[in-house]
């Protein structure tokens, strides 16, 4: 016999690794579902918590998902939900000073506020939480302030009003239907509102604001109306400010609300392009469809010196935000209050 060492081949070799594998790779899919549903178990066991919320989806920013690593062998990882409308609620009592019809769709109504919370409104585009009042359970309304911000009084206790622009829903009758002299809830004055100051003034992205267009459908109206109140804007046009054109979608022109504003605007630098999106037997002569189809008609003469607000429903904002990226507009300058 030879004391020689026995050598494997070393094409037998790579087999063998290979089947060595395969069966590492076997037994890994066959142990993966026991894994998960350990895993899941486990987070069930622990419990995981969700709180909704009635909110206008004009107003509230959304909740946004993360994804936090655990240190562990098998590398698992935790779903935490990060609830993106604020600090929680700060109550206090305001008394509904009046209310108005604004459109066939929604009402106006005026809320007499603290000093306080007056003195925490400086931003178009802020909003405040509104329930019944008194009522712990009630879930609130969270709406844009509809009138601009304002110097409050010095020395004063009740110092301002406030001004919201609600749309008629089936289960807002305690809110539509507030007479003047009724008791509301109303939270402390909530959200970063439209960082105009922060992205549409100086040379952030090298080429001045000259232009900003605002886009609002519905009640998103509310927090554009406030801009465009607020003298934050800068506009002007031919007196050496900016220029602005509002593209303000409805379904029909019955639901256009500030109607008797208009003119103001239009005065104070702003094109206003009401849009109807079910004209038919209305005898309505102006713009149809959409806003963003007006945008896509119209273009962006200057996109980059050109800045945009928004408020409206999902579909809207991003479509528009697509046309305006598409544009060329820097991304930071198209501005929602959410």
């Amino acid at each position: 016999r030879s004391n020689k060492k026995l050598e494997i081949p070393k094409w037998k070799r790579k087999i063998e690794t290979k089947e060595v594998t395969m069966i590492s790779f076997l037994s890994l899919v066959v142990l993966l579902p026991s894994i998960a549903n350990s895993f899941t178990s486990s987070q069930i066991k622990h419990g995981s918590h969700s709180n909704s919320v009635l909110r206008s989806s004009f107003i509230a920013p959304r909740a946004k998902t993360f994804q936090k690593s655990q240190p562990s062998s098998l590398s698992r990882r935790r779903l935490v939900i990060v609830a993106g409308w604020g600090p929680d609620p700060i109550w206090d009592t305001a008394t509904v000073v009046s209310t108005a019809e604004a459109c066939t769709s929604c009402i106006s109504l005026t809320l007499d506020v603290t000093q306080e919370q007056a003195e925490g409104y400086k931003i178009p585009g802020q909003y405040c939480q509104v329930k019944v009042a008194g009522d712990d359970d009630a879930k609130p309304a969270f709406l844009a302030i509809a009138s601009p911000p304002i110097t409050p009084k010095e020395g004063g206790s009740s110092a301002a009003q406030f001004e919201f622009l609600i749309k008629r829903t089936d289960n807002n009758a305690w809110i539509t239907d507030a007479i003047e002299g009724d008791k509301l809830d109303v939270s402390q004055v909530l959200g970063g509102g439209f960082d105009m100051k922060g992205e549409l003034d100086g040379f952030k992205y090298d080429f001045p604001t000259q232009n900003v267009i605002m886009f609002a459908a519905g009640s998103g109206i509310a927090p554009i109306r406030a801009a465009i109140e607020s003298n934050q804007l800068g506009l002007g046009g031919k007196e050496g400010g900016r220029t602005a054109r509002l593209y303000y979608g409805v379904r029909n022109p019955g639901e256009i609300a500030y109607v008797q504003r208009f003119m103001d605007w239009e005065r104070a630098g702003v094109e206003v392009v009401p849009v109807v999106s079910q004209p038919e037997g209305t005898g309505w002569t102006g713009r149809s469809g959409y806003v963003q189809t007006a945008l896509e008609e119209d273009g962006v003469a200057m996109p980059r010196n050109t800045g945009a607000l928004m408020c409206g429903m999902k579909g809207m904002a991003e479509s528009v935000k697509e046309l305006l990226m598409a544009s060329g507009m820097f991304e930071g300058r198209i501005l929602t209050n959410f």
